[in-house]
């Protein structure tokens, strides 16, 4: 693509996104004496009225700015952002989820916290976030975005399809691969309904952690996909499908991704015949926090139907000898204020309120609980109303506990992240689709990521 057209078609899609910022406005003014600030956000679904609830809650309780909120699900919210850079009309605030704090920062289309908070702020932010919600949004020391949301996974178990088989939930590495050969034993003839257990090769970044690795070595400056226990982690992914076949293993973990609305595979059908629930495709799933509003949804839904219910329960990710306590991998959600931002002061003034930073704790607890969230400050965590919140919810609390490790870790904060993270679940796949080896595979990885690490830092100099 020449550069006229490159021009145009960036022309053409700001155009397109200032309308349909024109229609929102249009269906409500901006207050007389209000400052507009254009919140772009990718929340969808039933998640959506939650952030519109933020939103009013915030434009009512003061009367210096009014935030209006732009959905975009489902759409390519990372190209839009540059567009609308390049363009020189970009929004206030951004809502992201993804591993490009450090790509954004690099190319210097975002602004670091310092520029819009205080020294006391910022001093005070060190210590009221979580030690996985600064990591999130720092890049070589200097802070660029404020979480407002971790998420956090661990191991799910349907505590009803363990008791049937007299097992207990697993509390090291060796007892959840005992428990996984109990359920689906490696020799069996007939064909699979379900399993115990299966390693999900996107799932490389939480093994690898757990079983003590480090996929980049900060003192050196190097990518370390190769790190013998990363390894180590993916050659026992590995050894599921050496155990059950590389093409069963393959045809399980696809079909979880086409099953109907994402649901969980632990859920299994009601049967009319029996009366009863089957089983799920697992008896343990590794997944985020957000699957604890879905199970209580489910339950409630069948037990107002007269249709009976498993149980379940979860547990932090099971370490093996010599691996990591209370760890994983951990994203989240963060705000983020791009360079050219009109009203970059009201941006920081809601992002403290959504976040609850400075005195908003309160209204922070009310928008974590009604949106299933995990806080990114224990000082939201003590508000009563996130207490009630887990009081009632509470396969939760172990997620709430999980985000103080210090062994939460995110995707490496690199300008390359993204590149990284594909290359990482493309190594799973490799292992447990194909076959292939673990070590070779990693080092691939390595010098791959490693040597676009090093253009990109050339070209920066």
């Amino acid at each position: 693509m020449n550069v006229s057209r490159w021009q145009l078609a960036t022309l053409v899609v700001i155009g397109i996104v200032l309308a349909a910022l024109a229609a929102v406005e249009g269906r409500r003014p901006v207050p007389e004496g209000r400052q507009e600030v254009v919140f772009w956000h990718f929340w969808g679904g039933p998640y959506r009225p939650v952030v519109e609830r933020i939103v009013e809650r915030f434009n009512r309780r003061q009367a210096r700015y009014w935030v209006r909120a732009v959905a975009m699900p489902g759409s390519n919210l990372d190209t839009k952002m540059f567009l609308s850079v390049t363009g020189g009309d970009p929004p206030d605030l951004i809502n992201q989820d993804k591993p490009i704090v450090a790509d954004w920062a690099q190319r210097g289309i975002v602004r670091p916290l310092a520029e819009l908070a205080s020294d006391a702020e910022l001093e005070a932010l060190d210590t009221w976030l979580y030690p996985p919600a600064k990591k999130l949004g720092s890049y070589h020391g200097t802070l660029y975005g404020l979480c407002n949301g971790l998420d956090v996974r661990a191991l799910y178990y349907n505590q009803t399809m363990l008791a049937d088989y007299e097992l207990q939930p697993p509390k090291n590495l060796e007892a959840l691969d005992q428990i996984a050969q109990a359920i689906a034993p490696p020799d069996a003839t007939e064909p699979r309904a379900y399993f115990g257990y299966l390693p999900d090769p996107r799932r490389l970044w939480a093994w690898g952690i757990v079983f003590g690795g480090q996929f980049y070595d900060p003192a050196t400056g190097r990518v370390s996909a190769d790190d013998p226990r990363i390894v180590q982690a993916l050659a026992w992914m590995g050894s599921y499908s050496q155990r059950y076949g590389s093409r069963q293993v393959a045809a399980f973990r696809q079909g979880d991704q086409r099953l109907p609305g994402s649901t969980f595979p632990l859920f299994g059908p009601y049967d009319p015949a029996t009366q009863q629930r089957r089983y799920g495709n697992y008896a343990l799933v590794m997944d985020g926090q957000w699957r604890v509003a879905e199970i209580t949804r489910v339950n409630r839904a069948a037990l107002a139907a007269g249709k009976p219910v498993h149980q379940y329960g979860v547990v932090p990710l099971p370490t093996p000898a010599g691996g990591r306590q209370q760890a994983g991998w951990v994203n989240g959600n963060f705000f983020l204020v791009p360079r050219g931002a009109r009203q970059p002061a009201g941006a920081w003034e809601f992002m403290k309120f959504w976040s609850g930073f400075g005195g908003h704790e309160a209204q922070a607890a009310q928008a974590c609980a009604e949106g299933g969230w995990i806080p990114a400050s224990p000082q939201v965590v003590t508000e009563p109303v996130f207490q009630s919140y887990l009081n009632q919810n509470p396969l939760m609390k172990t997620f709430v506990e999980l985000a103080k490790s210090e062994h939460q870790v995110p995707i490496p904060a690199l300008p390359v992240a993204a590149l990284y993270r594909r290359e990482i679940e493309a190594a799973g796949q490799a292992v447990m689709y194909r076959g292939a080896d673990p070590e070779t595979v990693l080092r691939e990885v390595t010098q791959r990521v490693q040597a676009r690490l090093d253009e990109v830092r050339h070209a920066s100099r």
